[in-house]
């Protein structure tokens, strides 16, 4: 068992625990927006233990399906919005670091037609908040000099650790950003991701190779923060400048698209959060993994354009897990990504930050990779990303329909 901080050193708001009130229990939630996401972070203490409870008290959270699965179903009974981007949730705690507290983050992902809560995997954009949200409960952040503000956290889904940054003024306010796919500018977050190479997989390129032909089409299989398959769309017929909506419109891509990333999951070998394979029917209704994009020249004076898939569902953007994924892909020798990639130097014998401008159907997305040459290949050391993030709201949410079990799982004995 991890070692947690006492509440001294993450303090709580006034009042901000599971209550009861005109006999309706209420638990408390912050509402945030990280990036082009947007979902909830709980203070993870305050939880129920068992994870089927806790997997109860996300559905009832987020509007999904208490059991069962609900076609068309749009979420009106919670705080979820339809799509991927929009039902994800934090639970977050606090551990002793190196000199300073470390945030302990557990994404837990929803889906609006049925209940199903996945564990698998980070969600970069969101973690943009997370430090926001530190704040707001009394946690210091560590000071870097010069106005800015850091904070470690480590993700359970992924084992990957990010440092997150805030600059902010001497009256307090936050160095402001303004990012593609958001209107206006908001605070602004630098997002470290450290050693994330293999973070499901255990490799750098899962199926041991640069170039797989699945079901006829050339895609590489990468694991950099997130597992991703990366086709080139020429294969497909599209260029990677098509609108998300008129690729998803187009039934016979999109049925040739999940074949090709359900075999090539299969062959990259993911797992369950228990260690057993994902079967080919767990790939095909999987909402988190593996990521998939397809990929094609840039118009503009990025390296690369995508149009990407969480999968199940386009993006409107580019999630920034995948877009570190994927600009660390256009350095590998003999990937589609390396191939069709423009402006970008080779890596050499040291260390070296190399920007990759990747192009989406909301602007570019700017990322930094950590990189050096190594044997045939590439090592990577980090990858940044700078995002924007708000929070939304903070306070309760009546749990209309919670079960005994849950009610006394937050409550205790009397609940």
């Amino acid at each position: 068992m991890r070692e947690t901080l006492g509440p001294d050193r993450l303090p709580a708001l006034p009042d901000f625990r599971p209550r009861l009130r005109a006999g309706v229990l209420e638990f408390p939630v912050h509402h945030v927006r990280g990036g082009t996401s947007t979902g909830l972070v709980l203070a993870e203490r305050l939880a129920p233990a068992a994870t089927a409870l806790r997997e109860e008290l996300l559905r009832h959270l987020l509007g999904t399906p208490l059991q069962g699965r609900h076609p068309g179903n749009r979420q009106i009974t919670g705080l979820g919005r339809g799509t991927a981007t929009s039902n994800k949730v934090f639970f977050v705690d606090a551990e002793p670091g190196d000199g300073a507290p470390r945030l302990v983050s557990t994404l837990a992902q929803g889906a609006a037609e049925h209940g199903d809560i996945d564990w698998s995997v980070n969600c970069g954009n969101l973690s943009a908040a997370l430090p926001l949200w530190a704040l707001d409960v009394g946690l210091a952040l560590r000071e870097d000099g010069d106005g800015t503000q850091a904070i470690d956290i480590r993700n359970t889904n992924t084992g990957v650790l990010t440092t997150a940054r805030v600059r902010r003024h001497a009256d307090g306010r936050f160095t402001d950003t303004e990012i593609p796919g958001v209107d206006g500018a908001f605070p602004a977050v630098d997002l470290f991701l450290h050693d994330p190479v293999g973070a499901k997989t255990g490799r750098l390129l899962p199926t041991g190779q640069a170039l797989d032909v699945v079901g006829g089409h050339r895609v590489s299989c990468v694991d950099v923060a997130v597992p991703m398959v990366i086709a080139d769309a020429a294969g497909f017929g599209k260029t990677a400048h098509e609108p998300i909506a008129a690729l998803e419109a187009d039934r016979d891509f999109m049925d040739a698209l999940r074949r090709v990333w359900v075999a090539a999951g299969l062959r990259m070998g993911l797992a369950r959060g228990d260690g057993r394979p994902l079967s080919e029917a767990e790939l095909q209704r999987s909402e988190t993994v593996p990521k998939v994009c397809i990929v094609g020249a840039p118009r503009g004076a990025g390296a690369l354009s995508v149009r990407y898939f969480t999968p199940q569902s386009g993006h409107a953007t580019l999630a920034v897990s995948g877009g570190c994924c994927l600009a660390a892909a256009a350095l590998i020798p003999g990937t589609v990504a390396q191939h069709l990639a423009r402006g970008l130097p080779a890596p050499g014998a040291g260390w070296r930050e190399i920007g990759v401008g990747l192009e989406h159907p909301a602007g570019t997305l700017d990322t930094t990779v950590v990189v050096r040459a190594e044997g045939h290949g590439i090592a990577v050391r980090s990858a940044a990303y700078r995002r924007s993030a708000q929070i939304l709201l903070r306070g309760q949410v009546p749990l209309y329909r919670a079960s005994a079990a849950l009610r006394q799982a937050l409550l205790g004995p009397a609940g």
